[in-house]
């Protein structure tokens, strides 16, 4: 396949790296976008924070006037924040949502216009199991995700007529740094009425994330997208276990899909 210019959010860890190093062994330009400098022989990183528009704008132009061109943007960049939906900060609502979501809004924005100049281009956002179902204590991460998820159908109905794929990559549980950097709620951690549900919620969710899937096959799908002239719009990444429950969501009752929800978090 011809060598693509390729940028990646959250390219530091997880999937971001793992993806940034698989592309650039197949001989792509890769451009891994962080917070904070790093170095890898394979990968050209910059320091942006997503949140930050001016700092994309201008990280954006720096790498299309550098490789001519940008042909593919990974909008992976993500936290995740644990807790009740009650007692959630303004302060942990706005990281939240101004990562996962308009992180991936403003670094689309910022490479559109160019990819509308040369008439083609590929944006993939990483959404999650939590943006198809609201996870109970990982409320504003489910809404987070869910936000892309509208973003990104309607994205591609707009961009489709200027040569410009759109499309999401939807994980279930990974084993990556994202559950020991996951911050926890204090106050419910704290509160007397949410604090041993939720220490009793977060158990299983650690537990399912530990023994999940490995990066690397979050990768290899990313990288078969890249690859792929029409990537499906939707595309779940997870155990059959997982997987089936995207599925009978849409058979059962909102009532029943919540009752599931709370006896496999056990709250």
């Amino acid at each position: 396949m011809t060598p693509q210019v390729i940028i990646i959010t959250g390219a530091s860890s997880g999937f971001g790296k793992a993806t940034a190093e698989l592309l650039s062994t197949k001989g792509h330009t890769v451009y891994g976008l962080c917070r904070r400098p790093q170095e890898h022989p394979g990968i050209k990183y910059r320091q942006c924070d997503v949140r930050n528009r001016e700092q994309v704008a201008a990280v954006v132009a720096q790498i299309t006037s550098e490789a001519g061109r940008v042909d593919v943007l990974v909008n992976n960049a993500g936290v995740g924040i644990g807790g009740a939906l009650e007692l959630a900060t303004e302060e942990e609502i706005d990281l939240q949502m101004g990562t996962n979501f308009m992180g991936c809004v403003n670094m689309s924005q910022a490479v559109l216009p160019y990819m509308r100049k040369q008439h083609g281009g590929k944006i993939i956002n990483l959404s999650s199991v939590g943006g198809l179902m609201g996870l109970p204590y990982q409320g504003f991460y489910s809404a987070s995700k869910f936000a892309i998820e509208g973003f990104t159908e309607a994205l591609a109905a707009e961009v489709t007529r200027f040569g410009i794929r759109v499309c999401m990559v939807e994980p279930g549980d990974f084993a990556t740094g994202f559950t020991a950097s996951r911050r926890n709620s204090q106050p419910t951690l704290d509160d007397p009425d949410y604090g041993p549900v939720f220490k009793r919620s977060l158990a299983i969710i650690e537990k399912e994330e530990n023994g999940g899937l490995k990066p690397e096959v979050l990768a290899r799908r990313i990288a078969r997208l890249v690859e792929m002239k029409r990537p499906p719009l939707r595309n779940v990444v997870a155990n059959l276990e997982q997987w089936l429950s995207t599925v009978i969501k849409h058979i059962l009752s909102g009532n029943q899909m919540v009752a599931i929800l709370r006896d496999y978090y056990k709250c």
